[in-house]
């Protein structure tokens, strides 16, 4: 029993998950606050890319 106790309070491969969860955490907040800040410019090009894409479909109609 003591043997155990030993090996138990010994024992690190709890920790080991626990950072490499922690390092999948920072990752993944990294990765959603980078998608955030370019979704919004994204956005706006799409935004212009279709307005010209609207702009000569029109211009091709009335030629």
């Amino acid at each position: 029993m003591l043997n155990f106790t030993k090996n138990f309070l010994t024992d690190e491969s709890g920790a080991t998950a626990i950072e490499y969860g922690l390092i999948a955490a920072l990752v993944s907040v990294a990765a959603i606050a980078t998608l955030e800040a370019l979704g919004t410019s994204l956005k706006d090009i799409f935004g212009v890319a279709k307005s010209s894409l609207d702009d000569a479909a029109k211009a091709a109609k009335t030629s």
